[in-house]
Formats: structure tokens, C-alpha cells, sequence
């Protein structure tokens, strides 16, 4: 397998992309949080939930993409990337608290990561 800039934009881009998903389903389930009328019909009219939606299949067809040249057990390492990556958002949009269990947590999903890529 040659490591090529493009793969590793592709490897990089879909664990962003499912992040940036997660972001934006949470967003959709605090506006769902005052809403009245029937739960599905409230969701599908919210357009974070499309938006969500979308970069969902968009991620899938990229991740098929980098199937076509990247081994999964090379590949998939890189999905723990939005473990990371999802936290740090909520933090950042939500205020949501980052403790030193999941800061060791995610230092160690980091290690992980770099031990699985350059085996």
C-alpha cells in the first residue's frame, strides 16, 4: 500500500466528517428540547438534522473510497480519530467538561492510533 498524500487527506477527512455529523446531530436533539408536537416530524424539520445526514452519507461513499486502496485494519484505526475529535467539539459548542479520565482516555486512543498505523 503507498501512504500518498491523498489517502492521507482521505483518512483524515472522514473521522472530521463524522465529528462534524455528531456536532450537528447534537445540535438537532437541543433544539428538539423544547419542541411540542411529534418527535420525528419535529426532527425532520430541523435543517441541522439534514445537514447531519448528509455529511453521514457523504462520509460513507468516502469511506468506501478509501477502501478501494486502503486494508481496513489499516484504515479503520483511523475512525478512533473522531473519538478525539468529538470530545474536543463538545467542549468547544457545548461547554460539555473534559476530566483527566477522559483526557487519559483520549491520550490513549491517540497511542493507539500511532501504534496501529505504523505496524
Amino acid at each position: 500500500m503507498n501512504w500518498t498524500p491523498l489517502v492521507w487527506i482521505e483518512l483524515l477527512c472522514f473521522p472530521v466528517a463524522i465529528a462534524a455529523g455528531q456536532i450537528l446531530f447534537k445540535r438537532a436533539a437541543a433544539q428538539m428540547a423544547g419542541a411540542g408536537g411529534p418527535w420525528l416530524l419535529e426532527l425532520a424539520r430541523l435543517p441541522s438534522m439534514w445537514l447531519a445526514l448528509a455529511l453521514y452519507a457523504v462520509s460513507t461513499l468516502l469511506w468506501v473510497k478509501i477502501l478501494t486502496t486502503v486494508p481496513l485494519s489499516r484504515a479503520y484505526p483511523f475512525v478512533a480519530v473522531a473519538f478525539i475529535l468529538v470530545p474536543a467539539a463538545g467542549y468547544l459548542f457545548f461547554d460539555e467538561p473534559i476530566n483527566a479520565r477522559l483526557a487519559a482516555g483520549t491520550a490513549l486512543i491517540i497511542a493507539g492510533v500511532i501504534v496501529a498505523v505504523r505496524a
